[in-house]
């Protein structure tokens, strides 16, 4: 009798495709996937070893694991991903896990995979690796350089979800407007939405994630104004906004660039939701040069952020830049950052006081639906308490009224 896999995918949505991937593969000979670990013989665990923070993550993990399979819970330990890829001496750290096996090239095959989400909503993954070569980032080390998957191949995958009648498509990767530069010299992504969107009719939610400032296009953003399918969303990570630490960082982009670029976002697409990431703490990062970032944060207002401290990671050109941050100095300016974006969050949320707007109903929760709206992605933005005694479906998309704001999070009830 086969035995019993369970995963634990750690890291981000790149990730949970391949743990996707490998459990179908699993699936497809026979093996039972479970969710409980507990339920489990075999574990395979995917990791994560983009910063410090999801290194110690994954370890971690791996030791609650070992601990498992020392109590007779878990007769093998599989490591696989990130971690596994990037430090090939874990095998005589860690005797306990029986197999190590680093990354996962891109996957072709949708009806080869095992939802590890819920039904109604599924993550399609377009490109692997990255060609930005920004100072601080380790993921060309790990990943490869950019890989963009056969159209094809991605059009299978996309009436694969159709047919699924899911209701939110994330279209993902490390930069998905690189796509197709390593095959013609320039990005397709454009282009690949409109055939995506025929291919996709019952799909009503389509979000794109990670979309690079240098190649966000005016086609692309008429693209996503003017069809219904695509969320009115996007994640445009700019990392710093002073000129000497962009260059730094080699960000190929400047400040004014950025803010010319925002404001034709908004104008060009309104009622956006702006999500940004920021790194805090880059090597020599002066007060003035971070108090320039904060007041840019609380100037442009976005409607998402997520900030991170700088980690100095081996094998990057930063690592060796002078005038690393201390750690203290590090924590003490992310936490102004946030609680700068805090109140702007706050502020936002309670303009929507008494608008209806819609909500894809995710799950009951202890008497309460809870929801996203399309400024809301999976697992990284906040949600929509639903107060109602009406049954309510997983996957459906409804008008919900506000009734209540929250500092990241709404409150409201069905308009049907």
């Amino acid at each position: 009798m086969k035995q019993k896999i369970g995963f634990l995918s750690l890291g981000c949505p790149r990730n949970l495709v391949d743990s996707e991937t490998i459990a179908g593969r699993l699936k497809f000979k026979h093996y039972t996937i479970v969710e409980d670990l507990t339920q489990a013989q075999v574990a395979i665990v995917n990791t994560c070893a983009f910063i410090q923070e999801a290194k110690r993550e994954s370890i971690e993990a791996i030791l609650d694991l070992v601990e498992l399979k020392k109590q007779g819970k878990l007769e093998k330990i599989i490591v696989c991903g990130c971690l596994a890829q990037r430090y090939k001496n874990l095998a005589k750290e860690l005797p306990e896990v029986d197999a190590f096996v680093g990354r996962l090239g891109l996957s072709d095959d949708a009806s080869r995979r095992f939802a590890l989400t819920p039904k109604h909503y599924a993550y399609l993954k377009i490109c692997e690796g990255c060609l930005n070569q920004c100072s601080y980032c380790v993921i060309p080390k790990i990943k490869g350089s950019l890989k963009s998957l056969d159209e094809l191949a991605i059009m299978r995958q996309v009436r694969s979800f159709n047919r699924r009648k899911i209701a939110e498509l994330n279209i993902i990767g490390q930069d998905i407007t690189s796509f197709g530069l390593d095959i013609c010299g320039e990005s397709q992504l454009t282009g690949l939405l409109r055939k995506i969107i025929i291919q996709a009719p019952d799909i009503p939610w389509i979000r794109l994630l990670y979309l690079n400032p240098r190649r966000v296009s005016n086609e692309l953003l008429k693209l996503i104004a003017g069809c219904r399918q695509i969320c009115k969303y996007i994640d445009l990570p700019i990392q710093h906004i002073n000129n000497r630490i962009l260059r730094l960082m080699n960000r190929k982009i400047t400040k004014q660039e950025i803010m010319v670029l925002i404001k034709k976002i908004r104008k060009t697409i309104p009622g956006v939701y702006l999500r940004t990431s920021l790194i805090v703490g880059f090597p020599s990062e002066t007060a003035e040069e971070f108090d320039e970032l904060l007041a840019f944060v609380k100037d442009l207002r976005f409607d998402r952020l997520g900030a991170f401290l700088y980690s100095r990671e081996e094998g990057t050109p930063a690592y060796h830049f002078q005038g690393q941050i201390p750690a203290a100095l590090k924590q003490e300016r992310l936490d102004r950052l946030m609680s700068a974006q805090q109140q702007i969050a706050s502020g936002l949320n309670a303009e929507l006081l008494g608008k209806t707007i819609s909500v894809l109903v995710e799950e009951k929760h202890e008497g309460v639906y809870i929801g996203r709206s399309q400024g809301d992605a999976p697992e990284v933005d906040g949600v929509v308490y639903i107060n109602t005694k009406q049954l309510l479906k997983a996957g459906g998309i409804i008008p919900v009224q506000i009734t209540d704001t929250l500092e990241y999070d709404l409150v409201g009830e069905p308009k049907l």
